[in-house]
Parts: structure tokens; sequence; C-alpha cells
């Protein structure tokens, strides 16, 4: 199946210098906006599809602080997570031209002439009661991905360079069922399967999607791995999002080991090619330390001999307002390392980065001071030398 690519040809302060590196240098970000239904929605009111769309029309201060973080740090390539997969014209090119076009606070405004948009699992109903809640709602816990509509928690990808949109790979309808040894969860009472043969050989192993983005960066072609794996909680015993976590996370870790199991969207096989330049970016949703930890999740990727994992982005604020001793390196104000910059060993090598997290006495603490002041996650990014 193939799915249809939307696209356009579409003063940093404080402790960030201007961003005016050599031509072989590469600022790669991600970002969860939580520029999704549920964030733009009262508690006591429905959430509906055009929540995002109502948002973006209102001059939003949320939505204009993220586009001011964006600016302020000022990403070659973005990802955004949790950004509904909506119209573009209302969506991410509204964002492009009505916020990141804009100056915000009087920082330089910022322009990706390229996106990438596609659609996801969250909200894609099914007829199953996957959850087993003993209903079938079709959607939230009986979709693909959960989500209140399709399209909910979706994804999009901004460039300043251009997108190779002829050989994008995606990989929305890779069943779960054809992934060798995947962890199929189980009644904790009985020990059946949770899902029944119906449910297993329908049901997809990515919650949103993941996508093979190639880009050209001055005639070199670097390959962004986006995606957004489940978060492991909300579930029970079973800990059915748990193993799906850890093997959306597996299948990031076997596309670049190019695994022959893999299919993409249009029935090609096999993942990246050997000495492929690539950067995994996106809120993996699972971290190494901690009381939130999963670290046979994170080992598949942190210790894999093809992504280069030496470097941890950190930030002063999350080390001056949490305890831990990693603390410096959360970039969620839910106390874990959960989003990723992770490049391969091959052909790129680390020059900086860090974790968008000013202290409390900065004048951009009131960017991500509470929860409605942008995210609940932070933008992480790395500078990057193409070799």
């Amino acid at each position: 199946m193939k799915i249809k690519a939307i696209y356009s040809a579409l003063l940093v302060a404080a402790t960030f210098s201007t961003h005016s590196f050599a031509a072989d240098t590469l600022r790669v970000a991600t970002f969860n906006v939580s520029m999704d239904a549920t964030n733009h929605t009262a508690k006591d009111q429905p959430i509906k599809s055009d929540a995002l769309v109502n948002a973006l029309k209102s001059n939003n201060q949320q939505i204009k602080n993220i586009a001011e973080i964006i600016q302020r740090v000022r990403p070659d390539i973005v990802l955004l997570n949790e950004f509904d997969y909506i119209p573009k014209e209302q969506g991410v090119e509204y964002f492009n031209k009505h916020y990141l076009n804009v100056s915000q606070q009087k920082q330089e405004a910022i322009n990706y002439p390229y996106f990438y948009i596609a659609p996801v699992n969250t909200g894609l109903a099914t007829e199953f009661d996957l959850d087993n809640d003993g209903k079938k709602n079709a959607v939230m816990g009986d979709a693909q991905g959960f989500g209140f509509f399709e399209g909910h928690y979706g994804m999009a990808l901004l460039s300043k360079y251009p997108i190779d949109f002829e050989k994008i790979r995606t990989l929305q309808t890779f069943k779960y069922k054809d992934m060798p040894n995947a962890q199929m969860p189980v009644m904790p009472k009985t020990a059946e399967n949770w899902y029944n043969k119906q449910e297993w050989q329908a049901l997809r192993l990515s919650s949103k999607s993941f996508w093979d983005l190639p880009i050209n960066v001055n005639n070199k072609t670097v390959h962004i791995l986006a995606s957004h794996p489940t978060p492991p909680v909300f579930d029970g015993e079973e800990d059915r999002n748990g193993k799906r976590n850890h093997d959306e996370i597996r299948l990031i870790a076997d596309y670049v080991t190019n695994a022959n199991y893999i299919y993409d969207d249009n029935g090609q096989k096999g993942g990246l090619k050997a000495q492929s330049r690539f950067v995994i970016l996106g809120d993996l949703n699972a971290s190494p330390e901690g009381d939130k930890a999963r670290v046979m999740t994170t080992d598949l990727l942190l210790k894999n001999s093809l992504i280069n994992a030496s470097f941890v982005p950190k930030s002063e604020g999350s080390k001056e307002q949490y305890k831990e001793s990693y603390a410096q390196n959360y970039t969620a104000n839910w106390q874990a390392r959960v989003d990723y910059v992770l490049p391969s060993n091959y052909g790129l090598s680390v020059k900086s980065g860090g974790v968008f997290w000013p202290t409390k006495t900065s004048e951009q603490y009131r960017l991500i001071k509470d929860r409605n002041a942008s995210s609940d996650h932070r933008l992480v990014w790395l500078d990057l030398i193409i070799e």
C-alpha cells in the first residue's frame, strides 16, 4: 500500500550562539510539542479532530512559546511528535507560516521550506476489543494505536534541506505478527495470549508509524528515522504497552541492521543498507535509568554498534530542579530521558548538543515553567558533522 506523502516547498538568545555552522554541520532536533487535541480541549468537552486547527487559529500563546523555543534553538531538521495529522494548510503549513515565520519575543523568524506528514495508526478504528475491557469502542484503547480519532498524536518533520520524497519509506502497516519473536502479552491469570487470533492477524506494530526520510544535505544523504512508540504504561500486569514499546524500538534497531523480515508500506523488503548515514529521532517513551527505566529496551539502541550514543544531551535546568545524578539528562518534566537524537556511527560525528531546559533564574524559564507554558517534553538537539 502506498501512503501519500503530503509536503510543500514552504537571533538566538541566552545560552544559544548564532547558528552559522560550516556547510557540513547539521543541527537535528526532536520535540514532543503536545500539539494534539487532548492538550487543546477543555476537561469537560469532547475531544475532536479540529481542536488543533482551532488552537492554531486563535494565536495560541502555548503554541507561540513552542515556536519561540524552535526559533531560539534553530534546528535545521526537527521532528514534532504529538502534532495531530490534520490537513496541511490548517496544520503544519499554518504553524510554519503564522508562528515560525513570525518573530516571537524578538527572536529571528525561522522558515522550513520542506516538510513531511503522513497518516498514523493512532485513532485508526478496529472492530476488536484490543484492551479487553469487554467493550468494542473502535477507537481509544481499541484503535490500532491509542487515540480519540484517526491522526490523533500524529507527527510532522520540518527541514531546511530537501527531502527525497521519492525514496521515503514508511512502515505504518507493518503487522506485529510479522516480527520474529514478538513479545505477545498474556492474560495474568490464565497465561493465555492477550490478543486472539483475529486480533493478532490484524494488529499493526507501530502505534503511530515509522518513517525513513532521506534528506539531501549538500549532496549527502542523511536518513531521518522518525517514530513515537507507545508509552509503556496505561495497561496492567500483562504489560501490553511495555511489550509493544519494546518491539517498536526493536524495529528501529532491526531497521538499521537491515533485518530481512521487515517490509514497508510499498512492499519493499529489508531496512537500511550498510554504511548509511542516519539519525534516529523521536519521543521513544523509554528511559535508561530511574524508576521508569526500561533498560532492556533502551539497550537495543544505546548499546547498538551501529549507533553513536556516547554523547548524552543535558541541561542545567533539569540538573537544578531534580536531585538524581542523571537528572541533567532528563527530557521530560515527569523526570525521565525519553526523547532521543541518535546518529549513526558511520558518516556522522557529534560536535555538541543539549536539552532546552532553562534554569529558574533565566528569562527563558517562562517557556517551560509549567505544563501549560509549552509541553511536558523538552526540545533535544545535536550538532552533527557530516563526514
